[in-house]
């Protein structure tokens, strides 16, 4: 690598870091390792077309790619996809549509996730919590779970979100039941549930504008 720089680097010099290849290997084909190339090669092919969709499987079929080479890639993805959201304490909370920038991710996802966004007192983002992650278009989740991590941040208030992979954003009758659950579990605990947000690919739905809250 020519320079410390990360953010100035190709893409096969990203990979030959994960990978633990040295450059001058990744640069050209030598008799000690003689398939580092067309794995630098082959690897991006699939990172462009899949990106974080990539599977275990995709990666080991590419010959040179081992197991662990494999894990290394997905745990790059895993670590940036948990944390790639940037949260400035100069974004307030006052309408629904505020949030939806830090739910963009989870819009067309085919799991259903169920996320808290944690609020101080003048209503910025503390933070963005995952709290579970369903199968298809099911998601259980406890007062207990969801007031957790408000309770960490020192939130003064939390805001409730979770996507449903169907597309529709009608809210379900489990959804309306939680959705009292945590607005009554809020009032014991002094942090109040502001809203219930649901987003699909076909936008979103605050459930306190809907009368639901």
């Amino acid at each position: 690598m020519k320079t410390n720089d990360i953010k100035s680097w190709t893409d096969r010099e990203l990979i030959s870091a994960i990978l633990s290849v040295n450059e001058t290997e990744a640069g050209s084909t030598t008799k000690t390792n003689p398939i580092i190339k067309p794995v630098i090669r082959d690897v991006l092919p699939i990172l462009t077309t899949k990106g974080d969709k990539a599977t275990f499987e995709d990666l080991t079929s590419i010959e040179g790619i081992g197991k662990e080479s494999a894990f290394k890639i997905l745990a790059c993805y895993e670590i940036s996809r948990r944390y790639n959201t940037k949260i400035d304490l100069t974004d307030k909370i006052t309408k629904p549509e505020d949030a939806q920038k830090f739910l963009e991710k989870y819009r067309n996802e085919k799991q259903e996730y169920f996320v808290v966004l944690t609020l101080n007192g003048a209503g910025e983002v503390l933070a963005v919590r995952e709290i579970t992650k369903g199968l298809l278009n099911h998601s259980l989740v406890h007062p207990r779970e969801v007031f957790a991590p408000a309770i960490t941040d020192r939130a003064a208030s939390i805001i409730c979100a979770h996507n449903h992979p169907s597309g529709s954003l009608e809210p379900s009758s489990q959804d309306i039941a939680i959705t009292s659950q945590l607005r009554e579990s809020g009032v014991l605990l002094g942090i109040p549930l502001i809203d219930h947000l649901i987003i699909s690919k076909n936008g979103l739905l605050s459930m306190r504008e809907r009368g639901l809250l």
